[in-house]
Parts: structure tokens; sequence; C-alpha cells
């Protein structure tokens, strides 16, 4: 592991889940540090193309109906489980902050680059909420596909997931990959 602060934050960064989710409340001041730090990733002739909707407090258990919702509406019957649907609306609000990841495709560039660098601001997000002892993790489900109208998206926005915050005290752990050497091919 690297002594560098930089080096070893990266390397602690972990997906940390609702069950390990505390109940302190993370301030609105700790939220725009992260969403600052967001806002500092890259980004190819400046169109900064990363939006985010900050869902807290009721504002999370709207959005917890609104996935539930989308969940009993898309879901062939063959497929829908009771239980599912109340997991979903449930996920939100075990959330201290939930944050809708939105890319804002401004057909300046192709959208991959517009995409890369909302996802480059979400691993910004990442690395300053583990800084700050604030557990996340980015999820993804197929309902994200139907929330445009919930979250007031314009036409040229879609919304990639949702970056589910909350303090931990879950302890720092090593990653686990295979070896960089497996994916390297040196061309010297």
């Amino acid at each position: 592991m690297q002594q560098n602060e930089v080096l070893k934050a990266i390397q602690l960064r972990r997906a940390v889940f609702q069950a390990n989710f505390t109940d302190q409340e993370v301030s609105r001041e700790d939220i725009l540090t992260i969403l600052e730090a967001a806002n500092a990733a890259p980004t190819h002739k400046r169109t900064q193309p990363w939006r985010f909707v900050v869902f807290r407090k009721e504002g999370l258990n709207r959005l917890g109906e609104e996935l539930a919702r989308i969940y009993k509406s898309v879901t062939p019957a063959e497929k829908y489980t009771e239980m599912t649907e109340q997991n979903m609306a449930k996920k939100a609000t075990q959330s201290n902050v939930a944050i809708a990841i939105v890319v804002n495709y401004t057909g300046d560039l192709p959208e991959w680059e517009e995409l890369a660098a909302t996802a480059c601001a979400v691993e910004n997000m990442w690395l300053a909420s583990s800084s700050m002892g604030i557990g996340g993790y980015w999820a993804s489900p197929g309902m994200i596909n139907h929330i445009g109208p919930f979250l007031n998206l314009e036409e040229n926005q879609r919304c990639i997931g949702f970056f589910y915050m909350g303090h931990t005290e879950a302890e720092p752990r090593e990653p686990v990959r295979s070896p960089i050497e497996e994916k390297i091919r040196w061309e010297e």
C-alpha cells in the first residue's frame, strides 16, 4: 500500500451499503463539500456535464415511493414481487442522502466523453465522502430508465444512477483485485 495520502485514499475507497450506515445526519455542508469535489472532475471542452439531484429527509421518502411505483409499473407480472416493491422504497429511506447522478449531454462532444466525465465526477464524490467518514455506493437499478420525469430532466439529460450515502463506522479494507500485471501490455 502506498503511503501517499491520495493513493491511500484511492486504494481504500470501497462501496459501503445501507446496512453499515449510522443514523448520524450527513450535513448540507458536507454534501456541498462532496459535490464541490465532484465539480473538480476533468471535462473535455469544459462541458461539465454532471448534474445532481440531492434527496434528503422527506425527499428520500418521495424518491422511495417513486422507485417502488416505477418498479410496479414496469415489471412484468410474472417477475413482480411485493417484497421487491417494498425493498425499492426502503432502499432510499435507509440512506441519509441519495444523489441522482445525471449526465447533461451538450451535443458538443461524443456522448461517451460526457458520460466518462460524469463518472469521474462520481469517483471524486466517492473519494471525498470516503475521506470524510461517509460511506456510499453507486447503484444503477433499471428504474433509472424511467425516472426522468420525476427528476424533471430535460430531453438531453439522462439519469445514470444514484449515489447513496450515510455516515459509517465500517473499517477501511484493501481492494480485492487481480494483479495489475494481468491487465497491462507493454509496447516499448
